[in-house]
């Protein structure tokens, strides 16, 4: 028996009598033996939210397999295009169905049919979860239907519940609550391994998709960690949020998702850029302002990006990155540029408020523009309810059993031993430098009311240091992009750690600094697999994998989810999604292909995961707490007692 009375004290309120707590042990040593749930492992959203829905919605690719499966010989292709449109997208598909339904007057009889094949799909699912955790998923005002429908004792009840429901306009709910019910069943948690936005078109819907799912989890990446400072007010994060937002036309995440007006960076292109050609900024994609003023918007958030930067990276010598404030390099002309003492002519020389003896120091114009549009960003509700959840579901790392998941790397040398860097007066690396970064971040949002200091600073220093586990290269070359044509002067050398995965052992060790076994599988995003150039997402050591596979439509329309099941890790490679409207006119569904990576001998039930040993715990405790009423440690209450 434990011996913390604080710990029989807490279940003691929560179970009040010893039947209560036997009750609860002995639910808890049956679910065991259920098989592990299935887990959803996704990277690099990038702001594509419609894609990601979907992916959501088809539980990668598993829902149609599960009615070929269950329904298939009963339907004809025709019904079956329906159903699944009506899984995926019910409200869209509904509405598109319902004259037709309705005119044929078979509404009673659809929405009968429909929810009793969704049913069958239900049963199905809901085999490997515990009732209450079922139940828990059950909308409250189909509760009773749900019920009666899983059953299946009482059809003509059923139908006079769903008649009732039709006289105020109801049962169509009944529908897409169970299609709900079913995308929640199909995925017991979903994991999504970073970088929510940036070059797609609205990472606040990436967001609202991802709150509305029952059980999900965040590690962040680099791009996360610029949204997270922009909300703060921090100037290099704020800009470069901006920079990017600008650069592939995405500026009405900002203005109609979080209400960021553009209008203080509109006033001061007109009022210091109103006749640059711009010509190295011109935006990606398209978009409803001229594509010219949105490079010259793009240039002057540029601009500013580099001198806050540069006043940031003085302000941390310890970084030793000197050499990339590059400003005061910069010839007094404006014709070239010292880099790494090689002078580098300027593609762009019109630099109008780029004070050769203060090159860091804002122009009024500037600073009024960054003022305002700090107080935009700090100020808005929208923005502060997304960080906040990113905040309380993310972290830097987790694992699930011997599957260890991060967003980008572990930062080693060339000889594969992990580099350190001092944080908060301590030199870290490894895991200690993961964890480490854990808390500054939680720190620096849980400070935001009262000043921006360095932990802020290190928000910019997780999206583009040399040493940070979620950026993994030597720089970031914005600069020479812009300003300079050698290419050489472009590159971005990435960590040796991503030449290293495809070494088996070198995997194993880095397993081992996060508690894993041997078994140890290693999951990365963030760097985008080149299937056309010939990389393959799984590592040549086999105990690798990376799973950004260009999700973005900036990348390639693609993308990866990894999927943990009872008997085998699954890889599953996207292809481009063509929308909704398509879905439901051609069944332009995204079928995945499937690779399997890892199979298992025997299909692995709770027990057999570290949830299994949390729960073997748990019980221990709830056994404590009934010998603790037995022998008069404590004292149990009726259930209805206050305490």
């Amino acid at each position: 028996m434990p011996t913390d009375r604080s710990t029989l004290r807490a279940l003691a309120a929560q179970f009040p009598t010893s039947d209560a707590a036997i009750a609860e042990a002995a639910a808890l040593r049956a679910r065991l033996s259920l098989p592990m749930g299935v887990v959803h492992v996704i990277s690099d959203i990038h702001g594509e939210d419609a894609k990601l829905r979907h992916v959501i919605n088809n539980a990668s690719g598993r829902l149609r397999a599960l009615v070929d499966d269950i329904l298939g010989p009963r339907l004809s292709p025709q019904d079956k295009h329906e159903f699944l449109a009506v899984l995926y997208y019910p409200r869209e598909a509904i509405n598109r169905l319902s004259h037709g339904i309705v005119a044929r007057g078979d509404r009673p009889g659809w929405v009968f049919r429909t929810l009793s094949a969704q049913f069958e799909i239900i049963k199905d699912l809901r085999k490997t979860y515990r009732r209450v955790h079922f139940e828990r998923l059950l909308p409250n005002w189909y509760r009773e239907l749900f019920i009666e429908m899983g059953s299946g004792q009482r059809p003509q009840y059923v139908k006079e519940l769903l008649a009732e429901l039709a006289r105020y306009d109801r049962d169509w709910g009944a529908v897409r609550a169970a299609a709900r019910l079913i995308r929640n069943l199909a995925c017991d948690e979903l994991l999504v391994a970073g970088d929510l936005g940036d070059r797609g078109p609205r990472m606040d819907r990436v967001i609202d998709t991802l709150r509305r799912q029952p059980n999900v989890n965040l590690l962040w990446g680099n791009h996360d960690m610029i949204w997270i400072g922009a909300h703060l007010g921090h100037e290099p994060c704020m800009l470069t949020t901006l920079r990017f937002s600008a650069r592939y036309r995405r500026l009405s995440q900002l203005e109609e998702g979080y209400g960021v007006i553009m209008a203080p960076i509109e006033r001061l292109v007109r009022q210091v850029y109103a006749d640059d050609p711009a010509e190295r900024f011109m935006p990606k994609g398209e978009g409803f302002r001229d594509a010219q003023v949105v490079a010259r918007m793009q240039k002057a958030i540029a601009v500013m990006q580099f001198k806050s930067e540069g006043q940031m990276l003085a302000r941390h010598p310890e970084w030793g990155l000197e050499h990339r404030r590059l400003l005061h390099r910069i010839s007094r002309d404006r014709s070239s540029v010292d880099l790494a003492g090689v002078a580098h002519p300027m593609l762009d020389t019109h630099l109008p408020t780029l004070n050769p003896d203060d090159p860091y120091a804002y122009s009024p114009d500037e600073q009024a523009c960054i003022d305002r549009l700090k107080e935009s960003f700090t100020r808005s509700m929208r923005l502060r309810e997304h960080v906040e959840w990113m905040i309380r579901h993310g972290a830097m790392w987790t694992r699930r059993d011997d599957v260890l998941i991060f967003h980008a790397c572990v930062p080693v040398d060339d000889s594969g031993q992990p580099l350190s860097i001092t944080v908060d007066g301590k030199s870290v690396s490894g895991r200690e430098l993961f964890d480490a970064m854990n808390t500054v971040v939680r720190r620096a949002v849980r400070k935001r009311w009262f000043a921006l200091d360095s932990d802020a600073d290190w928000l910019w220093y997780l999206w583009g240091g040399p040493c940070s586990p979620l950026f993994g290269k030597d720089k970031l070359a914005t600069f020479e992009t812009y300003f300079v044509a050698d290419k050489n002067a472009h590159k971005e050398h990435k960590n040796p750690y991503f030449d290293l995965m495809h070494n088996a052992d070198f995997m194993k060790r880095i397993g081992r600094l996060f508690g894993c076994s041997d078994d140890v599988l290693v999951v990365n995003g963030h760097v985008p697999v080149k299937i056309e150039k010939g990389e393959q997402p799984v590592k040549r050591g086999g105990n690798a994998v990376t799973i950004d596979g260009a999700f973005s439509q900036a990348y390639g329309d693609r993308g990866y989810t990894l999927v943990l099941r009872p008997d085998r890790i699954d890889l599953c490679e996207h292809s481009p999604f063509r929308g909704v409207a398509a879905v439901l006119e051609s069944d332009a569904d995204i079928l995945p292909t499937v690779t399997t990576i890892r199979s298992y001998p025997k299909p692995r039930t709770i027990a057999d995961t570290d949830k299994g040993e949390d729960l073997r715990g748990r019980i221990a405790d709830l056994e404590a707490l009934v010998s603790a009423y037995e022998v008069g440690i404590e004292r149990e209450h009726d259930a209805s007692m206050r305490w």
